[in-house]
């Protein structure tokens, strides 16, 4: 019998790309935000704009390992609840 996965679930990962540009565009908007009030250009734009990269990435790393490892526990004999019988 071929099991399926609960509706839904794939959205949730689509989402992690969205999420990715969003810290990305976050982060460089905050920095040009603080570039024009204190006349830094580019440097908080950048460091900012590493920020949103570095958060992006590691939400998305963290969340994928998740998924993964909830898939793997479906797989298994038991579907991964308690022990050996």
């Amino acid at each position: 019998m071929e099991q399926s996965n609960p509706p839904g679930g794939w959205l949730k990962l689509a989402g992690l790309g969205f999420e990715l540009a969003a810290s990305i565009a976050g982060g460089a908007l905050i920095g040009w935000w603080i570039d024009r009030r204190l006349g830094t250009a580019p440097k908080a734009l950048t460091v900012c704009t590493a920020i949103g990269v570095v958060g992006g990435l590691y939400n998305l790393i963290r969340t994928a390992l998740a998924a993964s490892r909830e898939a793997e526990r479906g797989r298994r004999p038991g579907g991964g609840q308690g022990g050996p019988a």
